[in-house]
């Protein structure tokens, strides 16, 4: 067995189970020096934002106790990631650098360099994918080509058949000699707040979520208890919780992709539950298509896709999107939706939906000012996920939403909110209205309103826009654009 040591750099991989990269460590005999580079410079503008600094500082906390138990201790360096991988290779003699690959465009330019220089001086390095079902160049058309439109790339996913196994935890982890940590709280990841300030927001975050590795395990276990069985009919219900709420813990790789789908079609069979456990592994499917367009579209996050709208005549509007930032837009969906994001760093996929439409269609603003505002406020901000989605309800993106297609705020609440518990949780000022002018309180008589404590402009406000008008507003601009 080789005496060496081998650097296992974590990133989005915050967890030892279905770690390719700690296996491969352990396997080959090293004994194994666990890090994690906090580099804000390397992402430029795309750091992670607040609510992601605050659930990293948690991760870290989780990792490095689940680390000790296995006997190897975590180091945290910060600065330039291959200044800080040259260092500590330098002081620990490491043998070899393993990691699990990343699939934004300035991780895989950062990562070839850092790779690059390892192997000029003798030190091996190997990287895994533990990010996703199958690589981002895997599935392509007939022609060779990267898919533009889901339902195909979808189709052509299944066909590669199930995806690998996951791996179990290394039942012990040779540690390397002690080297030089930083401390987690010097970095100051948790006093930092998303633009909205709010000031209970870490406290609405500690209330909700179990960062770690066993916060995403107990996570799934409950959603496939609670909830598999009726994931179909009630995904697109945000009064109920029945979603799996794993995306966090997916992006910060506390819990793989691989681990997901197993686990889903392990109850599916044994349960029988076929349909409502194919629209979920459907939407593995789409996390899966964001990061195929971001392989090979790299500029996602910053160009429009479609090029005919990048003359879009998008509107300058600050008060609009103030209004929208804090949930104060006058329909109480979209604002129930935005003060859910406020506190607690999430918001119903259907709640997204809405709210996205309503910034771009309704005020007409770019999709960038969206996306830049969900970077900062989700804890599950991920770059693919992210652009993708913005892009997909402005229209502009691969496999869109017709523009045309525009969300009424009004009817969506209805819908989705029948009864009216999401609006009543997180727009309490509107608690007391009857469910018939819940959704659209302006619609309500004087009476009523008064009866249930709501003076419009006052204790809630008005609509900020006439949907109807903003309607007809953004289907000219978009026959602007058709008709070049």
């Amino acid at each position: 067995m080789p005496d060496t040591t081998a650097i296992l750099w974590f990133r989005c991989d915050l967890r030892l189970a279905d770690n390719p990269a700690l296996n491969a460590a352990v396997e080959a005999g090293h004994r194994v020096q666990p890090v994690f580079v906090l580099d804000d410079r390397s992402p430029g503008e795309w750091r992670p934002g607040g609510a992601q600094r605050w659930w990293l500082h948690h991760a870290l906390h989780a990792l490095a106790a689940d680390l000790e138990a296995h006997g190897a201790a975590l180091v945290l360096r910060s600065g330039p990631t291959e200044d800080a991988i040259a260092k500590l290779v330098a002081e620990t003699g490491a043998a070899a650098v393993y990691w699990n690959r990343l699939y934004e465009p300035w991780a895989n330019d950062r990562d070839a360099r850092i790779k690059t220089k390892l192997k000029d001086q003798g030190v091996a390095a190997e990287s895994f994918n533990a990010r996703l079902l199958f690589e981002p160049w895997t599935p392509k058309t007939g022609n060779g080509d990267p898919y533009k439109v889901y339902t195909p790339f979808w189709k052509a996913l299944q066909k590669l058949g199930p995806p690998p196994r996951p791996l179990s935890a290394p039942a012990r982890i040779p540690a390397a000699p002690a080297v030089d940590s930083e401390r987690l709280d010097d970095w100051t990841l948790l006093p930092g707040t998303p633009r909205s300030k709010e000031p209970d927001w870490a406290g609405g975050l500690r209330d909700s979520w179990t960062p770690g590795e066993a916060g995403a395990r107990d996570r799934l276990e409950r959603f496939l208890d609670d909830w598999l069985a009726a994931y179909d009919a009630a995904r697109n219900r945000p009064d109920k919780p029945g979603t799996s709420r794993l995306s966090p813990h997916l992006h910060f790789g506390e819990i793989g992709p691989r681990q997901v789908w197993h686990a889903v079609r392990h109850r599916m069979d044994a349960a029988g539950i076929d349909g409502a456990a194919q629209a979920y592994l459907s939407e593995l499917g789409w996390r899966e298509f964001s990061y195929h367009l971001l392989y090979w579209w790299p500029d996602l996050p910053e160009v429009t896709w479609k090029d005919n709208f990048r003359r879009f005549p998008w509107a300058e509007d600050a008060a609009g999107l103030r209004a929208w930032t804090r949930g104060e837009t006058g329909y109480p969906i979209v604002d129930a939706g935005m003060r859910e994001l406020t506190a607690i760093g999430w918001m119903h996929n259907r709640v997204r939906m809405i709210v996205g439409s309503f910034l771009v269609k309704d005020l007409l603003l770019h999709w960038r000012e969206g996306e830049r505002w969900f970077w900062d406020t989700l804890v599950d901000a991920d770059l693919a996920s992210n652009s993708a989605s913005w892009q997909w309800i402005a229209g502009c993106g691969a496999d869109a939403a017709p523009y045309f297609r525009i969300f009424n705020p009004v009817t969506q609440g209805q819908k989705f909110d029948p009864e009216g518990a999401y609006v009543r949780h997180w727009v309490p000022e509107l608690a007391a209205l009857p469910d018939r002018y819940l959704h659209a309180p302006w619609t309500a008589p004087a009476t009523v309103l008064r009866d249930a404590g709501v003076s419009l402009g006052r204790t809630y406000p008005e609509p900020i826009v006439d949907h109807k008008a903003a309607r007809q507003r953004a289907l000219d601009a978009f026959q602007s654009i058709k008709q070049g």
